[in-house]
């Protein structure tokens, strides 16, 4: 039953919601599986390393990253994969990419309660974060990565 509630949901959706649900449900894939290659490999393909975009924000954009930070979270609880941090981060990226929308993947460590370390990635266009803001003044920056418009 909760299938068909989900589904007519869906579908009662914009078409635009939709479609950016099913390319953040791909994206999600494709960065998961970034995730199983060596970091140095993929960290070029991230932006210019040890970089920002700026935290001004064109108002025309501001829909666009909330409707995209919204199409991440939704599906990453969806995918048979795991869609944590670094992966709906990697994703974000790559949809405001194709949107011509600078954003800022940031990468950080702390301790967790235990005082294990812990990793934590998060994503910022403007002054909006896509995801991971949640928990993330827990951690040192230890990398960021800005992808602006023309990069």
């Amino acid at each position: 039953m909760k299938v068909i509630k989900k589904t007519i949901t869906f579908f009662k959706l914009d078409r635009e919601l939709k479609w950016m649900l099913v390319e953040a449900y791909f994206l999600l894939g494709w960065a998961r599986f970034l995730k199983t290659l060596p970091f140095a490999k993929v960290a070029p393909s991230l932006g210019k390393k040890m970089d920002e975009t700026p935290y001004s924000i064109n108002l025309d954009n501001k829909e666009v990253l909330q409707k995209v930070s919204t199409a991440i979270h939704l599906m990453s609880r969806y995918t048979p994969w795991e869609s944590q941090c670094l992966v709906k981060a990697i994703a974000g990226m790559r949809m405001l990419e194709r949107r011509q929308i600078g954003s800022t993947l940031y990468l950080g460590t702390g301790k967790d309660d235990k005082g294990e370390l812990v990793a934590h990635a998060w994503l910022r266009s403007g002054p909006i974060y896509i995801s991971g803001s949640e928990g993330m003044e827990k951690f040192t920056v230890v990398a960021k990565f800005a992808k602006n418009r023309t990069s």
